[in-house]
């Protein structure tokens, strides 16, 4: 069943409005509903593309000309196939680990992950990079897993604090640790295209945990990160 829009007072509207100017999110985990995966792709697509047509019939585009007619269903297919594909569970990497047979004891980082995300106040694109450390316990992952499940949670309307957090607490679960840090810095173009206009800026979030939110380990992993490339 489709949730009907309620009406809402002018004060409260204006304290939501006021919540996404200033980027405040609500909660750790993103906001879904109940019912949100009962549509199945193929039925959100066909929805999101009526709905994206009536935007644009809205703004005054002529959707009979050749460079727009395709354009609500490219649309619908970006948001659910590629913008948003990290609200499925479906296409959350799987976290398989291995044993440290090895016995490596001293932190792994991985650095300058592509951050591609987009802002949940106005649908506008965040991009960066996060670097990504552990402090291996019995378990070490793979490289790549790291890079899937920032991009995991990127991929869905978000908050850099919320993602940051999503972020350091599946890594945390995965490894069985509490040794693990993540460093986001990022440009919002909700700054830098609208608003203030500040094309100069980025946003920086970190997460510690364990280990890392001792001052000596903190500072190694901030050194490495902060090294230029070889």
């Amino acid at each position: 069943m489709e949730n009907k829009p309620t009406k809402l007072s002018d004060e409260i509207l204006k304290e939501i409005e006021e919540m996404g100017e200033n980027h405040i999110m609500t909660s750790i985990e993103t906001p879904l509903r109940d019912d949100a995966f009962e549509l199945s792709n193929e039925e959100k697509i066909a929805r999101i593309q009526e709905y994206f047509e009536k935007i644009m019939h809205t703004l005054g585009l002529d959707l009979t000309d050749d460079s727009l007619q395709g354009t609500p269903k490219r649309v619908a297919k970006l948001f659910v196939n590629e913008l948003f594909k990290g609200l499925s569970p479906e296409t959350k990497p799987s976290m398989s680990t291995f044993e440290n047979k090895y016995n490596y004891k001293q932190m792994l980082v991985e650095k300058n992950i592509t951050v591609y995300s987009n802002c949940e106040h106005h649908f506008l694109p965040i991009v960066g990079k996060c670097h990504l450390a552990y402090i291996p316990n019995g378990k070490v992952i793979g490289l790549s897993k790291m890079n899937r499940i920032v991009d995991y949670y990127s991929r869905r309307p978000q908050v850099q604090e919320r993602l940051a957090l999503q972020i350091l607490h599946e890594m945390k679960q995965a490894l069985n640790t509490e040794d693990v840090a993540v460093y986001i810095d990022a440009e919002h173009m909700c700054v830098s295209s609208r608003g203030v206009s500040d094309q100069s800026s980025s946003t920086v979030t970190v997460e510690y945990s364990g280990k890392f939110t001792e001052e000596n380990t903190r500072n190694e992993f901030l050194a490495y990160i902060k090294e230029p490339l070889k």
